[in-house]
């Protein structure tokens, strides 16, 4: 089975991703790191060397590769990947895959993401908590219609890592 993990920034794809993996003895890919590995380049080199438009066909060319894998892997998507191509129906019509968005209240990621914004290009020149809560809020807008097509959602906030590892388990099986 093919467990994928969505949602926005700072929800704990990745973090999470890991621990659940090790958890089930599942792999763990995360998509970005996949691509990077793929095109010889970093995420912000490909978008400012080839554009977002090649990324975006290059993440959905990756992903659909990766869905079509009969292993077990527990896969973190970038927060826009089920935005774009026909990605979030390519994840939901694959065999043996199941999707979960991590869902995080606006307050929750302004709490993470104000910390690493420096390492995150697209908000790092967001001042201030509440110019920060102005832009998850309208990118939320956007992109919960797309989220909110998961097979399951199982919420973070409050919790530890461990707690929400348990919930997506119990979800699951």
């Amino acid at each position: 089975m093919i467990i994928v993990l969505i949602g926005y920034m700072a929800s704990g794809k990745t973090s999470l991703g890991k621990k659940l993996a090790e958890k089930l003895n599942y792999n763990f890919i995360d998509l970005d790191d996949f691509i990077e590995e793929k095109e010889k380049l970093s995420v912000s080199d490909i978008f400012k060397t080839k554009g977002e438009i090649y990324f975006r066909k290059q993440e959905s060319f990756f992903l659909k590769e990766l869905l079509n894998d009969n292993s077990n892997i527990i896969l973190s998507v970038g927060g826009g990947t089920p935005c774009y191509s026909n990605n979030m129906q390519d994840i939901l019509n694959a065999d043996h895959v199941t999707s979960i968005y991590l869902k995080a209240s606006i307050s929750t990621l302004v709490k993470k993401l104000i910390k690493k914004k420096d390492k995150r290009p697209l908000i790092a020149h967001i001042e201030t908590e509440e110019a920060m809560a102005e832009f998850i809020g309208k990118h939320l807008f956007e992109r919960i219609p797309f989220y909110d097509q998961a097979e399951t959602k199982v919420t973070i906030d409050d919790k530890t890592k461990d707690d929400i590892v348990e919930d997506i388990i119990l979800e699951l099986f």
